[in-house]
């Protein structure tokens, strides 16, 4: 497991940044923090720490946003998927096959069909308005 402490939006990212360097294609990242912890901005991190192309945004209504790179990332928002079918409705199964790298927010939402062994988590606690302690591990990498 690595703990870290970000103080603002840059230093979670810059955290995210280190991070995207220990990742390989196939991997899931399972977001747990609330509302405001700075899941998104973690994101932002990875994405510029994977080279990736465009402009990194939370996908709270299109459910995912592809960017790619040289590493595609694929992050997804599961807040409104509650069942099954609505799982498969996003085409998840299908982008676990394309070799990318997934970045799931509200991964509680599907926590039945991650396999906690293989899976990253990333928990983000917000401790006040700028401050967040980030925990990560699993995946065989943390």
């Amino acid at each position: 497991m690595q703990q870290y402490t970000s103080h603002s939006v840059n230093e979670t990212e810059s955290i995210a940044k280190e991070i995207a360097a220990k990742l390989s294609p196939g991997d899931v990242i399972a977001f747990l923090g609330g509302l405001g912890a700075g899941k998104t901005a973690f994101v932002r991190g990875l994405f510029e720490g994977l080279g990736c192309k465009g402009e990194a945004a939370s996908p709270t209504f299109a459910i995912v946003h592809e960017y790619p790179g040289p590493i595609p990332l694929y992050h997804f928002d599961m807040y409104r998927v509650h069942t099954l079918d609505d799982l498969y409705s996003t085409g998840f199964f299908d982008y676990m096959e394309q070799g990318g790298i997934l970045a799931i927010e509200w991964s509680e939402n599907i926590a039945g069909v991650l396999d906690e062994e293989q899976t990253i988590f990333i928990d983000i606690e917000k401790t006040d308005e700028t401050t967040r302690s980030i925990r990560i591990y699993g995946g065989g990498k943390f």
